[in-house]
């Protein structure tokens, strides 16, 4: 299901205290950017934010679900993946300075993920 345009600027809406952030579109979905680095996905209409081991207990605190898919081809075929993405709660959307703190703590999950695969490279 692609992503509706009135979504993707609600999401570039709440993502403008980050500065400017690209939407691509990938795998019926879309990947948020910010500078060079994807810290969000977009499926389903729902939103999900960048984890790794220093912010992903911010999410399991507040409940949220963990992103996973189930590919169709390849030898994980019909498997379903758990992805480092965690969904937005909904509630830091009436609180703009905390959303502000979670975006910035996805964007530097992203960073450490990019970082960590250039070094195994």
């Amino acid at each position: 299901m692609a992503v509706s345009s009135g979504y993707k600027a609600f999401v570039a809406e709440i993502f403008e205290p980050l500065g400017s952030v690209e939407i691509k579109h990938m795998f019926g979905g879309a990947g948020v950017y910010y500078r060079d680095v994807l810290f969000a996905l977009i499926f389903n209409e729902t939103l999900y934010l960048k984890a790794d081991a220093i912010n992903q207990e911010m999410f399991e605190e507040a409940g949220a679900d963990r992103f996973h898919y189930k590919p169709q081809s390849g030898r994980n075929a019909g498997k379903e993946i758990a992805m480092s993405f965690w969904e937005l709660p909904e509630e830091l959307l009436d609180n703009t300075d905390t959303l502000v703190n979670w975006l910035h703590a996805s964007v530097d999950a992203a960073y450490r993920a990019k970082a960590g695969k250039s070094k195994k490279a």
